[in-house]
């Protein structure tokens, strides 16, 4: 996981329409920032329609959110429509963005080892610095803690 105080990678992805972003496009904006394993999962599911359902009051308070994982363009299109989300998914299959941001790591479940995305959420300020990073996440808590902490 990337430090608080450092300043965050910029990337050039590609949203679920097939736009490419660039961390730079939204300087001025805070940006919410979120790791995720993988689309139609449940807790991916759950974590993103939270988001989606609090995007108006992330807006009010100035920020943008971004989920990334590394599914397909079409694959995250397929999520979007399937669950009506209201924000941008960024595909990043290389796992440029993913590895820049430190969140690749071996992960244990059911007894098996492999290598995977680690849930995590960066919030970003205005100036594009890491103001908070947390990878200990639970996926219907997320949305709800990010928003509380963009309110302090």
């Amino acid at each position: 996981m990337l430090a608080v105080g450092t300043k965050a990678p910029d990337f050039t992805l590609k949203d679920q329409n097939g736009t490419e972003h660039r961390l730079s496009d939204y300087r001025g904006k805070k940006v919410v920032l979120y790791f995720y394993p993988k689309d139609s999962t449940a807790g991916c599911t759950k974590q993103a329609c939270g988001f989606s359902e609090r995007i108006p009051q992330f807006n009010e308070r100035g920020a943008v959110v971004l989920g990334v994982s590394k599914d397909s363009v079409a694959s995250h299109k397929k999520f979007e429509e399937k669950y009506g989300l209201a924000f941008t998914l960024l595909s990043d299959p290389e796992r440029t963005v993913i590895e820049a941001y430190d969140v690749w790591h071996e992960k244990k479940m059911a007894g098996k080892v492999s290598m995977g995305v680690v849930r995590t959420t960066y919030l970003i300020d205005e100036e594009g610095v890491i103001v908070r990073a947390n990878d200990k996440v639970k996926a219907a808590d997320d949305p709800e803690n990010t928003l509380k902490v963009l309110s302090e």
